[in-house]
């Protein structure tokens, strides 16, 4: 029987097109998060499954793919549910292996610490345009820091690699804060006790509407004057940080003292640090799927693009579930792979510092004539040049229009009895 060519469903195999570009991307990120002071670290793509289905990771947990126990361990007439069978599972996101990287070495690490890492991740989920099974997250996080400098800092490194990255591209950075949200809710009337169910709803804003909210929470058993309550609150703001102060003011007795100060602070200070180039405004309907998040959360929308590019936020209680401890924690993670995906729709052609050349020698050239090609290729490559040295097929146009498409702009054509440029 024939091996199977095809990658796994929802896997997908990358073209050197689309790896010069991923290439590309990823030394930008890195060149910019490294100055900002950030050092890069790894942790195993495979997790403790206890870890993985800690409660963290929202709807992400439905979605592991899970490793079978090995040898004696694996015991199938002893299973009375799936879990019993697996201990392990690959990771579905960065920011739960950190944080139980961090549990383990903070007595190794320098505080605040300042963490880059970039790595694959795995979700069992229905595979679409832009959405894999394995994809590539990049992520900045901050741990021990529990003033708003953490939060400053991700949005300016963030926003720095995406004006980098996509210079033509107008962004825009949106914010809230979970305790804005929590405080919005009670004022409206829902219980304490719903408030997450409430969060779910909400968070469908941008897929279902105003109206579509409204009828999901009255659907829900919540009564209209509550869902009208909690949806007129959100009109009631502008979006900036006097926007903040004015919501800030309403939920006064709700919202705890100094959390829409800190939320406009921050608003402030990246707008007069950066310099514009991007936009900045608070929205009140931004809530992240991530059940972690504790304080500040924030999304970028690319112009063109559906959905985010880039989001996060502040998960202060994750790392005391390792340690009994809490420890200030704050990340920001580009998506990657949409990022890549935006530029790859684009045509986006990576910029090269020295043209690329293809050196293409006739089929049957001598050794002792392939031997001088290949010491001047050797030369040139030790001025900084890109050389690649490969035979010339019979189809010479074809073999050039395919090297073009991996950058190559010069060509040098060698023959037996001549040299050709």
């Amino acid at each position: 029987m024939a091996l199977k060519k095809k990658p796994v469903t929802g896997m997908k195999d990358i073209l050197p097109q689309e790896m010069q570009i991923r290439d590309y991307v990823l030394n930008q990120i890195k060149e910019t998060y490294r100055g900002f002071g950030f050092s890069s670290i790894e942790t195993p793509c495979v997790e403790h499954i206890e870890n993985l289905l800690s409660k963290q990771g929202g709807d992400n947990e439905k979605l592991i793919f899970k490793v079978l126990k090995r040898g004696e361990k694996l015991n199938l007439e002893a299973a009375e549910t799936e879990n019993d069978l697996a201990d392990s599972g690959l990771r579905y996101d960065l920011t739960l292996p950190l944080s139980r990287y961090y549990s383990n070495n903070a007595a190794n690490l320098p505080s605040p610490f300042k963490a880059l890492q970039i790595g694959s991740v795995w979700r069992a989920d229905r595979p679409q345009k832009g959405r894999y099974r394995q994809f590539v997250q990049c992520d900045i996080d901050i741990f021990g820091d529990a003033t708003s400098q953490a939060e400053i800092e991700l949005v300016l490194a963030t926003t720095t690699a995406l004006k980098k990255i996509c210079p033509n591209n107008q962004f825009e950075v949106r914010i809230n804060d979970r305790k804005i949200l929590r405080a919005m809710a009670v004022y409206s009337g829902f219980p304490e006790e719903d408030i997450e169910k409430v969060f779910i709803t909400v968070d469908k804003m941008d897929k279902i509407g105003v109206d579509g909210v409204r009828a999901e929470l009255v659907e829900n058993g919540y009564s209209e004057e509550t869902a009208d309550k909690y949806l007129e609150l959100m009109g009631q703001v502008t979006g900036d940080a006097d926007g903040v102060r004015r919501m800030g003011e309403i939920l006064s007795g709700v919202l705890e003292d100094g959390a829409a100060e800190n939320l406009a602070e921050i608003m402030d200070t990246v707008m007069s640090v950066s310099g514009g180039g991007f936009g900045l405004k608070f929205d009140p309907t931004l809530v992240r799927g991530m059940g972690y998040y504790t304080g500040t959360i924030f999304e970028v929308a690319m112009e063109g693009f559906g959905g985010s590019v880039a989001g996060g936020g502040r998960y202060d209680k994750m790392v005391g579930r390792f340690t009994g401890m809490d420890t200030p924690a704050c990340g920001f993670s580009i998506g990657f792979e949409r990022i890549v995906g935006i530029l790859m729709d684009a045509g986006f052609v990576v910029p090269e510092k020295n043209a690329r050349e293809a050196w293409m020698y006739e089929k049957g050239m001598g050794m002792e004539r392939l031997s001088e090609i290949l010491k001047e290729a050797m030369a040139a490559r030790a001025e900084g040049k890109t050389v690649l040295v490969t035979q010339m097929n019979k189809n010479k146009k074809f073999q050039k229009e395919q090297l073009g498409k991996e950058g190559y702009t010069e060509f040098r054509e060698f023959y037996k009895e001549e040299l050709k440029r």
